[in-house]
């Protein structure tokens, strides 16, 4: 089974490795062939990929609504829930701040978009109106539950399955026959979510292929600058920041932490959505990593929908570009503005479709730049999106390790196992 798990994980890579190349010689060679580009491009690769997304998304309610009604009766003690949820808080605002600090530090030394030819085009962007924070407060309760899981608002979920738990805790004996029925649907969940692992080479490939058909590397070129000072911040704070996070806070190793967030983070590359990499990533933690249902159930979610350090990198670094750009100088005040409404912006608009140019329009209104600079880089933001997607779930499952150890609920020695795969089946909550 262990050499079965493993192969996974491979033919991912192989996957990724063969769309890519397969994606840019289409591009290349191919970008004008009305056969390969309807019947391959948008027609194969989109249905496949498609397909593969929209199974992934349609397990994120189900598991999270079954796994955190779960999670809560396993905490037992309800008052516990208050301090699990400030713990994951300020460690979800804390490394949003890091990551916007670290891109406009490092945008400011490299300086992009300086010397950029935007030519006489003029380049035009409606930005929405992220909406006021109150109304997102009002709007994380459910006026029919119901709805919102068809809808998929997470927070609405979250909330929900938050009151369920608790009052099945409160129910005593007649409420153990409702966590029966949960447990047991949860192993059921799990098996979904193991049949759309297997197929995961197939939806990766067609994700990878269609991606690079379309976008290619030209795109990149004229925007290098910009694409390599995100790339560089997403990596740096991928690799340092939740490493010292995980080192100095968790006191957990993040070498070990890193090598057992590869499939998931193939996983977020490849579909650029937190929320299709839920089922993924709550099932990494809990099997590979070691930490408790009863944390993993909340903090994954409630990651996949406010944490965005990646999201805060990409605007960092696109504020000091588009200021570059334009010609406008941006002083000490206004970088302290930025990293201030970012963070908060995290939060006020987490589950808005499109959040990340939301919150990029937010930013540099807030600071007085020219929101029609963000058409200068909506070519290659597919490409960022899927890099910065794979840094946000990885800094979920740092955060839930981080909550996990310090809440007792960590299997040390599960999470220091090199060799802890899956489980064949997910292991029931019942006593």
């Amino acid at each position: 089974m262990a050499k079965q798990k493993k192969s996974l994980t491979f033919q991912i890579m192989i996957a990724m490795g063969v769309g890519t190349l397969i994606g840019i010689l289409i591009n290349l060679l191919f970008k004008e062939s009305v056969i390969i580009q309807g019947f391959f491009v948008d027609g194969v690769f989109h249905i496949v990929g498609s397909i593969f997304v929209a199974a992934l998304k349609m397990m994120v309610v189900p598991l999270v609504f079954v796994s955190l009604v779960g999670g809560v009766t396993a905490l037992g003690d309800i008052s516990s829930l208050g301090r699990i949820s400030l713990k994951s808080l300020a460690l979800y605002l804390t490394t949003t701040a890091v990551a916007i600090t670290l891109a406009l530090g490092l945008a400011a030394v490299v300086g992009p978009g300086q010397g950029f030819e935007a030519g006489a085009e003029t380049f035009t962007f409606q930005a929405k109106e992220a909406p006021p924070l109150g109304q997102v407060l009002v709007e994380m309760v459910p006026a029919n539950p119901f709805r919102a899981m068809s809808e998929g608002k997470m927070l609405q979920v979250i909330v929900f399955a938050l009151l369920f738990g608790i009052a099945v805790t409160l129910s005593g004996k007649k409420g153990q026959h409702v966590l029966n029925f949960f447990n047991d649907l949860n192993v059921v969940i799990g098996h979904m979510v193991d049949i759309i692992m297997k197929l995961a080479p197939v939806g990766v490939f067609a994700l990878i292929a269609r991606t690079f058909a379309t976008e290619g590397l030209d795109i990149i070129l004229p925007l290098a600058g910009y694409f390599l000072v995100v790339a560089s911040a997403l990596l740096i704070h991928a690799a340092f920041s939740y490493g010292l996070l995980l080192r100095l806070v968790g006191g957990l190793n993040p070498l070990l932490f890193f090598y057992k967030m590869r499939s998931v983070q193939l996983f977020a590359f490849s579909t650029a959505s937190s929320n299709a990499t839920i089922p993924v990533n709550l099932k990494n933690v809990e099997e590979r990593l070691g930490a408790n249902n009863s944390i993993a159930s909340f903090t994954i979610p409630l990651g996949a929908t406010i944490n965005m350090d990646g999201t805060a990198i990409m605007q960092g670094v696109a504020t000091v570009f588009i200021a570059n750009v334009y010609g406008i100088d941006l002083g000490v005040s206004e970088f302290l503005t930025v990293i201030l409404t970012a963070t908060l912006a995290s939060i006020g608009t987490a589950g808005v479709p499109g959040v990340g140019l939301v919150m990029l329009a937010m930013v540099l209104g807030q600071v007085g730049l020219p929101v029609e600079g963000i058409a200068l880089i909506i070519g290659v933001d597919r490409l960022l999106d899927m890099m910065r997607t794979a840094v946000n779930v990885t800094g979920d499952a740092a955060v839930t390790c981080i909550v996990a150890k310090s809440e007792k609920a960590l299997h040390i020695e599960t999470f220091n196992d090199r060799r802890a795969l899956y489980r064949l089946e997910p292991e029931s909550n019942s006593q």
